[in-house]
């Protein structure tokens, strides 16, 4: 099977979900005989450059341009495809679409959407067009109602509405062209399913490759200290941060207790978080998680805005942290309240949960226990590379 991968970038160095979700699958599918030749953005820190060859995945890699996310505005383009709408993207593709012996063509994400159109037109009537699927990340109409909705800026509520339709028409134009659509949860397959009962569409979760402790003890030689790892590179996700922490910092100093927040964001952004917090340590990137996850009692996901699967939760699983949660934020997870997982409605509720349970190693030590027998044999990449390409046989 020949397979031509559209991708947002460069899927190295892995630091948010998105890249750990595309890289698994493309390395997955394969491992599983797929022949893949992948298409998106460079990226600096990565080993790959245009032309790299591993194993049976080609990287055709383009420069990304400078980019800010207000630029998008007046584009037609939603921000997340308009980033790869460039000349060289574009002269890219159509090296690739002449080879003309595709068997798919795969769309990795609303990011890959740029190139839609100028895909469609590459195969007139009379061409063999290859299957095309998209693999969605998110149902973007579900999300950007509740990003909108949560966003507190009028300003930038506005910018986020108009961006917001851009998404959806753009979401619904590759859903329309696929002849196979993949979710990453359940509750994403049916939303699509009530808009599209006659399309194809299968649901994929993640896999796991990351560190997994074979046991761990939680006790007072750990610090009393929660983490909250991730890339907060998204507004979404700043917006869940910011809230979690004007609710959980003064709630933490109260107790003594500390909140470790690591990951990439702007380093403006990090910089003025720190001006306003005592209890909270902004740690930014690094190149490992796991010194900081080995010095945690708890692991927090305090994400109110921006559904679906949290790449980030099998880390915490596998590393085994007890994981406090807002309510809804688990999807996709067999993580059980009160059992393996404790979930708050809201983010003060949840900082209070925190606080309660964190020298109460008995019950964090069940809690981690408990997560990870549940998880243990349900994330495995080869499984799903194997399922994409039974899927991709098919069309």
């Amino acid at each position: 099977m020949r397979c031509l991968w559209l991708t947002l970038a460069d899927t190295e160095p892995a630091y948010s979900g998105q890249l750990l979700y595309s890289g698994g699958l493309i390395r997955a599918c394969a491992d599983a005989g797929a022949e893949i030749s992948v298409l998106g953005l460079a990226r600096p820190g990565s080993r790959r450059h245009d032309g790299t060859r591993e194993g049976r995945v080609t990287w055709r890699l383009g420069d990304s341009r400078p980019y800010h996310r207000w630029v998008s505005v007046p584009a037609a383009l939603p921000s997340q495809a308009f980033r790869a709408d460039s000349a060289g993207m574009h002269s890219l593709l159509d090296q690739l679409l002449a080879q003309d012996n595709w068997d798919v063509i795969v769309f990795d994400s609303l990011c890959s959407g740029w190139a839609l159109q100028r895909v469609l037109r590459g195969f007139p009537r009379g061409r063999r067009r290859p299957a095309i699927v998209y693999i969605s990340h998110n149902h973007e109409q579900t999300l950007r109602a509740q990003v909108i909705a949560n966003c507190p800026n009028f300003v930038r509520r506005q910018a986020l509405r108009i961006d917001g339709i851009k998404v959806v028409a753009l979401d619904r134009a590759l859903v329309r062209s696929a002849d196979l659509v993949t979710t990453i949860t359940v509750e994403d397959r049916d939303r699509y399913a009530r808009d599209w009962p006659e399309k194809r569409i299968a649901v994929l979760t993640p896999g796991y490759g990351g560190r997994a402790l074979p046991s761990r003890k939680l006790g007072r030689d750990v610090p009393r200290r929660a983490i909250i790892v991730g890339s907060f590179d998204w507004i979404a996700k700043r917006m869940n941060l910011e809230e979690f922490v004007r609710a959980a910092d003064p709630i933490f100093a109260a107790r003594s207790a500390e909140l470790h927040v690591v990951g990439s964001a702007e380093h403006s952004f990090l910089e003025k978080m720190r001006q306003r917090v005592s209890a909270t340590r902004l740690v930014g990137p690094v190149d490992s998680c796991d010194r900081y996850m080995d010095q945690s009692r708890i692991a927090i996901v305090p994400e109110r805005s921006g559904g679906g699967f949290k790449l980030k939760i099998l880390d915490y699983v596998f590393n085994r942290l007890p994981i406090f949660a807002i309510s809804g934020s688990v999807a996709g997870v067999p993580l059980r309240d009160g059992e393996s997982v404790a979930l708050r409605p809201t983010q003060e509720s949840l900082a209070g949960a925190v606080m309660d349970a964190i020298d109460d190693f008995d019950r964090l030590n069940r809690q981690q226990h408990a997560a990870f027998a549940a998880c243990r044999d349900k994330f495995d990449w080869a499984s799903r590379g194997e399922q994409l390409v039974r899927a991709l046989d098919t069309l």
